[in-house]
């Protein structure tokens, strides 16, 4: 029986492009390599597809903030020709590689907001994660917000910044509505890119110029009290919650740095230490938020847990980070379920999706 080809997406037009290349080679790592033939592609700062060898080099490797992709990789397009869908050369009509599967790790912008979902929909292709919905959604944490406000699932209180709006509220009058603590934060980013922990009115306006320098839409909330607790999602239809994990910051945020370069930026404690009732709160709220936000596949839920046993819902992720300090792989290799076998699961879990959506009518 033929492999299945599986086209691993990594790098990107994002600021999280080099954290993306490192989950990317722990997938690959991971990927059985009896079932699945991974088929590399890189995609650079400028959005070109390069075809990258099955090794996977890379440069500066040591270094998260630095690594790049090799020069060695080969530009190239997706071609389709009825059910037939390949690599051929950008530069000729020379085909290269065939694809069966798309596993983006295009963490951010142009990979996690629905727009290679849209593309693999286009192309009829089963893609790993959540559809175009539930990553847009998932990706814009104000349309986040409202929905699970809708839905009467607890999230910080907030205000929406446009543009236009830059410069429309005062200090005073946010914190007059918030509370003197703030966090700032681009609706479209993840990884703790442009966010700011504001105290003080010289710290206010500086947090949202510099969030307006990654989006064009900001948001400002309400910071939570509470511990860090994330619990890690797997599945489309009956989908399934890990134990849950604690993030301690140790210097009281969970910054990009914690998050991905200093191994001791931050201490994670899974299982988070908690009560079977807690544990219970938090798998079933992790549940009713993946399924309120339309995702499919996997999500890790970030929420805070206050001293007066209130859940408050963070963030959700939908494109979660792979690298050996990321909490999505470390939940369930914990709960379980080893990092080869969860990487099967989640290619499994897309072909059967993208079956379950060809079977739908199409026509009266």
């Amino acid at each position: 029986m033929s492999k299945i080809k599986v086209a691993v997406l990594f790098g990107g037009k994002s600021t999280e492009h080099e954290i993306s290349i490192i989950s990317a080679k722990n997938i690959v790592a991971a990927m059985p390599k009896d079932k699945y033939e991974p088929v590399l592609i890189g995609v650079d700062k400028s959005g070109k597809w390069l075809h990258q060898s099955e090794s996977l080099e890379l440069l500066d490797v040591s270094d998260p903030k630095s690594v790049k992709l090799s020069d060695s990789g080969k530009p190239v397009i997706f071609s389709q020709n009825s059910d037939e869908h390949y690599l051929q050369s950008s530069s000729g009509q020379n085909r290269i590689e065939g694809i069966d599967v798309i596993f983006p790790v295009l963490h951010g912008t142009f990979g996690e907001d629905g727009a290679i979902q849209g593309f693999a929909k286009l192309a009829n292709l089963p893609c790993v994660g959540p559809g175009i919905l539930g990553s847009a959604v998932g990706m814009d944490k104000e349309v986040m917000k409202r929905l699970l406000r809708d839905a009467g699932i607890a999230n910080a209180p907030f205000i929406t910044l446009r543009r236009k709006d830059q410069n429309k509220y005062s200090y005073s009058e946010v914190a007059e509505q918030l509370g003197s603590e703030l966090f700032v934060k681009p609706v479209n980013l993840g990884s703790s890119v442009g966010v700011s922990h504001v105290k003080s009115a010289e710290d206010f306006q500086k947090a949202i110029d510099h969030a307006f320098k990654f989006d064009n839409k900001v948001i400002i909330e309400q910071r939570i009290y509470g511990r860090e607790i994330e619990c890690a999602v797997l599945g489309n239809h009956d989908p399934i919650a890990s134990i849950p994990g604690e993030v301690i910051p140790k210097d009281g945020f969970y910054s990009f740095e914690s998050k991905y370069i200093d191994e001791s930026g931050a201490a994670l404690e899974i299982p988070a230490q908690l009560s079977s009732e807690e544990i219970a709160r938090v798998q079933e709220i992790s549940l009713q938020t993946y399924e309120c936000l339309e995702c499919s596949g996997m999500a890790r839920v970030d929420m805070f847990l206050t001293p007066e046993g209130q859940l408050y819902i963070n963030e959700i992720n939908t494109i979660p980070g792979f690298t050996s300090i990321s909490m999505y792989p470390t939940l369930w290799r914990l709960s379980g379920i080893p990092n080869d076998e969860l990487i099967d699961r989640l290619i499994q879990l897309a072909i059967e999706e993208h079956a379950d959506m060809n079977r739908l009518q199409l026509e009266m």
